[in-house]
């Protein structure tokens, strides 16, 4: 049987209030992004740090962050305190705070492919070649996770390295029969990244994609989260400079400022940005950051560049450097010049933790297939039918505000 269970079925429909154990199972657990994700909720339950940077932290109808319970896979072995101690996030008090948790959470081995992603190795792998086995492997992990740990819910969560882009054309992801076909003959078109959010479907679990790899969200893929009944959402979380750039140029757009043209520069040294060396990879990344811009103003910017360089010493404290030229009334020009030196995982760890709280309530309201209220957290967002997505900040907050308010009113109106 593919599909949720009856008992976990039954447990959603009786489900009217956001209680109960919620797991979060990390493609990529012993990353930076995840292992700030985990260090910060630990933080929150002994009472050293506070809630700043976590945009839903008033809200009392979401799943309280204190009931998350964290699991998952990395090319890693290191327990989650050895990571953060390599990635440098967090500072040695935090960690040493933390630790007791952090040392007992050890990634269980990934499903991994070289050709997808050359940039970031490790020796945490399932030595599995079939593709149906490996997502047998990856769905017993789920429910060996759910079961012990006593979930009530469990969301899977891809944090993993930037993979190349497979060919979109490929008749393996065109439909769910196709898909399930291509598994068996181990069809190239398949990456790790599918491999996961297929298990997570097939076990009735939303999904969510941080990366700019892709997921859930070709048709095969998203046909299957409508009919397994499952929420998912993507994809590439907009953290620093795109977030910048979403709040930006509809401000200039309402002034009437034309932007002759935008220069971005990245500079980084986290796992993330040795894995961008790679050419494929960061194909698949500029495919999120490029698109933004144009579908904002409502125009092209001919000279809209963006670059992405690894720079070590830096690690994940990433600078995000603009330039802007504008013309605006008789034709003056101007230039506004922005330098964002941002902690890349603090802007997105608490993004994730949001998102993770979001689809539990997506899945406890019923909600299935893309969605797409949650735009306000992706460069890229998801869109059911393939349209252009909303990118600017504002309009998308509000969405997700509508959205989340929606269950209170349904309330008061008697609909549910």
């Amino acid at each position: 049987m593919h599909g949720a269970t009856k008992e976990q079925s039954a447990r959603h429909e009786s489900s009217e209030t956001p209680t109960g154990r919620l797991g979060a199972a990390i493609v990529g657990l012993g990353g930076a992004v995840a292992t700030t994700a985990v260090a910060g909720v630990e933080l929150l339950k002994l009472g050293i740090s506070g809630r700043d940077g976590l945009p839903l932290a008033s809200r009392t109808d979401l799943v309280p962050y204190e009931e998350l319970v964290f699991g998952g896979w990395d090319l890693s072995a290191d327990d989650l305190a050895k990571a953060a101690h390599l990635h440098g996030v967090l500072e040695p008090a935090q960690i040493e705070a933390a630790a007791p948790r952090l040392q007992q959470l050890k990634p269980w081995p990934a499903v991994a492919d070289r050709e997808y992603c050359r940039g970031v190795t490790g020796a945490n792998v399932v030595p599995i070649d079939s593709l149906r086995e490996r997502t047998e492997r990856i769905r017993e992990d789920l429910r060996r996770f759910r079961d012990e740990q006593g979930l009530d819910e469990v969301v899977v969560v891809n944090l993993a390295s930037t993979e190349r882009l497979p060919d979109p054309a490929s008749p393996a992801l065109a439909s769910t029969e196709a898909f399930e076909a291509a598994l068996d003959t181990g069809d190239e078109a398949i990456t790790p990244a599918m491999l996961y959010a297929y298990a997570a479907l097939r076990e009735g679990m939303p999904y969510l994609n941080f990366t700019p790899s892709s997921g859930a969200d070709v048709p095969a893929l998203m046909r299957m989260a409508e009919e397994q009944g499952v929420p998912i959402a993507g994809k590439d979380g907009k953290t620093g400079q795109t977030m910048v750039k979403t709040v930006l140029a509809p401000a200039l757009r309402s002034r009437a400022l034309r932007v002759e043209g935008w220069y971005s520069t990245n500079l980084l040294g986290n796992r993330d940005g040795r894995a961008l060396e790679d050419p494929d990879s960061m194909a698949s990344k500029m495919a999120t950051k490029e698109s933004v811009l144009d579908e904002v103003l409502g125009y092209p910017v001919e000279d809209h560049q963006v670059r992405i360089e690894f720079y070590r010493p830096r690690g994940d404290e990433k600078e995000a450097w603009d330039n802007i030229d504008l013309v605006g009334f008789l034709g003056r020009r101007m230039q506004m010049k922005i330098d964002f030196l941002c902690r890349d995982s603090v802007l997105a760890a608490p993004l994730v933790l949001e998102l993770i709280r979001l689809l539990a309530e997506a899945r406890r309201r019923g909600e299935s297939g893309v969605q797409e209220q949650f735009g306000f957290f992706f460069k890229a967002p998801m869109t059911s039918d393939g349209s252009v997505p909303e990118h600017a900040l504002h309009i998308q907050e509000q969405t997700l505000l509508d959205w989340l308010d929606d269950a209170g009113r349904a309330v008061t109106n008697g609909r549910s």
